[in-house]
């Protein structure tokens, strides 16, 4: 495998993750700086994830009609862009308009990496391919931690200026050249129904779990985002070309990859809303003494990364995918058991842990969304797998912030270590579910790409215009 391709687009994923996760944590700096109060503030989060879902659903087009790699240079353009928007911001209203300038670019530049990645790599290297996609994105949130602490939160946003820079300079050179191919006219009502579906319901999840907006505007626009996601399923039967191709879930391998592993994310999502305030709530920890802590479960999924193809090759997609989730469902479930008295070695090798069964399961969710798609059809693929990915984290937060909320409203109290207990146990128990779809699966599902039982795998599905 040319370990070239999947490190040379990781530099987005780098860039995009270590700004997801630091600005959380530098909220309170920021909002000094602009004058508001972090709550408010919130509200340039939520202008990120809006974004992410209102462009993810058309990068797959764009890719075909422009060319993928010409495409992904230019979403690194727009996030540097962005970037400086970002830096530069000395108001509340110029820094959230940054951040959804910013995410235009993010909503290219990882759906897109990761259709080169798929179509400049032989479906047998795929799921080593995708280790090598997210190792340097695991290195983002220390980085970004330490430009935190130790400088200004301004450099955040302005190391992604060399950083993509370098990027488009290494893609330029490196990346197979990707000729615009053949596309049908853009969907447009497909276009404004995916967008408000999605953003709707990202916009209204996230403004619920996080009250930068009275409650009932996020009620509202959850609302509107499912009137409009029922609006665009029966648009999507009678469209000659559908913007989001939702018959690629007639593949059972596919949905369960799509579906469950959305439903396993959804527990993931909550994790890093939950923890990091226990340990400051719960325990009385810093937020840096938190955020080291944590860290070691990035460390767990870097180490991972190096033997989930050999695991994959051995025992197969649907086996390491039921057993995962579980594996993975427990060590959330587990840190509903954490006390301030734990050991924090002991605590240490819990995060660990869960970050080597988690990577192992993304890696390889990732792969198998792939596994019996056509070459001619991943770039219809990618961008549903991706805005499934971006609702069920969205889904996660609410889902968290909504269990403490109602946690505290039964004791009428402020949030106790109890309180996030609960919401582990629970947000477990729906990752855990997630081995239901895996449990369909057959049990050569995917054999092509991890290499189990000699390469032997079911047909793969070639997808036709609807009703064909």
């Amino acid at each position: 495998m040319n370990r070239n391709i999947p490190l040379i687009l990781a530099v987005a994923l780098f860039m995009e993750n270590m700004d997801s996760t630091v600005i959380a944590t530098s909220l309170p700096t920021i909002a000094v700086d602009l004058q508001t109060s972090p709550v408010a503030l919130k509200l340039a989060l939520t202008a990120y994830l809006v974004s992410l879902a209102v462009f993810i659903p058309i990068s797959g087009w764009m890719a075909d009609h422009f060319g993928a790699k010409a495409v992904f240079r230019a979403a690194i353009a727009v996030f540097i862009v962005g970037s400086i928007a970002c830096a530069v911001s000395n108001s509340l209203p110029a820094f959230v308009v940054s951040r959804f300038l910013q995410g235009i670019g993010g909503a290219m530049m990882t759906p897109v990496g990761r259709l080169v990645l798929v179509r400049a790599t032989p479906k047998s290297e795929l799921v080593a391919a995708m280790s090598w996609l997210t190792v340097p994105a695991l290195l983002g949130p220390p980085v970004g931690g330490f430009i935190t602490t130790y400088f200004s939160w301004h450099w955040i946003f302005l190391i992604n200026v060399p950083i993509g820079l370098i990027g488009i300079w290494l893609a330029t050179r490196f990346l197979p050249e990707t000729e615009a191919a053949p596309s049908p006219p853009l969907d447009f009502i497909g276009y404004v129904l995916s967008g408000l579906a999605a953003s709707g319901i990202v916009f209204g999840l996230s403004v619920v779990s996080l009250p930068a907006l009275p409650p009932i505007a996020g009620f509202l626009t959850v609302a509107v985002g499912l009137v409009s996601a029922v609006l665009y399923l029966l648009h999507a039967r009678r469209a000659k070309n559908p913007l989001l191709a939702l018959e690629l879930f007639r593949n059972q391998v596919f949905r369960a990859s799509v579906l469950g592993g959305g439903l396993f994310r959804i527990g993931i999502g909550a994790v890093p809303f939950l923890l990091p305030l226990m340990f400051q709530i719960g325990f009385g920890l810093t937020p840096f003494q938190s955020g080291m802590i944590t860290f070691v479960a990035a460390i767990g999924a870097i180490g991972m990364k190096f033997v989930t193809a050999l695991i994959f090759r051995v025992a197969g997609f649907r086996r390491v995918l039921i057993f995962g989730s579980l594996i993975a469902a427990a060590s959330i479930a587990i840190n509903g058991l954490l006390t301030p008295e734990t050991p924090y070695l002991l605590i240490l090798a819990i995060l660990l842990a869960g970050g080597f069964i988690r990577s192992m399961f993304f890696t390889g969710i990732n792969a198998l969304a792939y596994a019996e798609i056509s070459t001619a059809d991943t770039s219809r693929a990618t961008p549903i797998a991706a805005v499934f990915q971006q609702l069920s984290i969205a889904l996660g937060v609410a889902l968290a912030g909504g269990i403490l909320e109602v946690s505290t409203t039964i004791h009428g109290g402020a949030l106790t270590l109890s309180d996030f207990h609960i919401a582990f146990f629970i947000v477990a128990a729906v990752s855990a579910a997630a081995s239901l779809s895996f449990m369909r699966l057959a049990p050569n599902a995917g054999n092509a790409v991890s290499g189990h039982g000699g390469l032997t795998a079911p047909k793969t599905l070639e997808v036709g215009p609807p009703g064909s």
